[in-house]
């Protein structure tokens, strides 16, 4: 099923849309990601326990964000890609591509 043209067709547009809600929250959440490679550069797990538990391991993906800002912020989760590129999603991703 996974490989039904159908589903890859979709799953390239999910990425797409993804990837591009990323380059444009980049602007205004950049810090986000500055603050969580400095605390993982550091070592800092006071600071990481309270960055966004949400992320997607199939493609590494971490949010950088606040823990809880879904509900505070209202935004999508944001963080990097395994290749360092800006990336959004919304809600829970499923790991099963």
């Amino acid at each position: 099923m996974l490989g039904d043209p159908g589903v890859q067709e979709a799953r390239a547009r999910v990425e797409a849309a993804e990837t591009e809600l990323g380059l444009e929250l980049r602007a205004r959440l950049w810090l986000f990601q500055d603050r969580c490679d400095w605390a993982v550069a550091e070592g800092d797990a006071a600071r990481l326990t309270e960055v966004c538990a949400g992320k997607h391991g199939h493609w590494r993906w971490i949010c950088a964000l606040p823990d809880g800002h879904e509900t505070s912020m209202e935004e999508p989760h944001w963080g990097r890609n395994s290749e360092g590129r800006p990336i959004a999603w919304v809600g829970s991703a499923p790991d099963d591509w």
